[in-house]
């Protein structure tokens, strides 16, 4: 059984995925689980408290999915070693893999809920949004791509629109999810997109190389 520390915290992202931030307070968190306000603030000093948890266990989970998959875990200024080391196989690996992460995860889906509703509240959230689910993963790939290029691994050309075609299937395929694509055929659309994708970027010692 979970203690009432991580109860707390996966309750209230429970409630923000489904009303939101904002309209969701500390008497609702502590009434849906049963607790008093008291013994809530026992473990959070309050709901933002709470929230920058949230988002602690989320960057954590990145890095070490990132380690997991043998991909950069920081941004290119603080590593860029790691970036000229990235092979094909683990960037296309983790496509398919953070697919089924911010789709069937349930910490990962209720935390991409709530910045879907709140981006458009608060400016915070915003950000939030476009570094976690667009701006942040197009940038990530664009510094991969651009040392795939330098690495000879991927035809030359401009890393930020190939980072903008090889994302744009996946973020569309996630936000489908919610609706009714089926994991298995996402997955598949995912396979031919990276595969039409290497066939047609890769350079020609790769393409001996696949």
């Amino acid at each position: 059984m979970r203690d009432t520390k991580e109860q707390i915290l996966l309750t209230a992202l429970e409630l923000f995925s489904r009303k939101g931030f904002d309209a969701v307070s500390v008497s609702d968190i502590a009434g849906k689980l049963g607790i008093t306000k008291g013994a809530l603030y026992r473990h959070y000093a309050s709901k933002q408290d709470i929230f920058e948890k949230i988002l602690e266990r989320m960057y954590r989970i990145d890095a070490e999915r990132a380690q997991q998959f043998r991909l950069p875990e920081k941004l290119f200024t603080d590593s860029p070693e790691s970036y000229r080391q990235v092979e094909w196989d683990s960037v296309a690996s983790f496509t398919i893999a953070q697919y089924h992460f911010w789709t069937e995860d349930s910490f990962a889906t209720g935390f991409r809920r709530m910045l879907t509703i709140e981006q458009y509240s608060r400016e915070e959230m915003g950000q939030l949004y476009r570094s976690c689910l667009s701006q942040g993963p197009v940038a990530y790939l664009e510094d991969i791509f651009r040392e795939m290029m330098k690495a000879g691994t991927i035809r030359q050309g401009d890393p930020g629109q190939l980072a903008l075609v090889y994302f744009a299937p996946l973020y569309l395929l996630i936000q489908l999810s919610d609706s009714s694509q089926p994991p298995k055929e996402a997955e598949r659309l995912l396979t031919e997109h990276m595969e039409e994708f290497r066939i047609r970027y890769a350079t020609e010692e790769n393409h001996e190389s696949n």
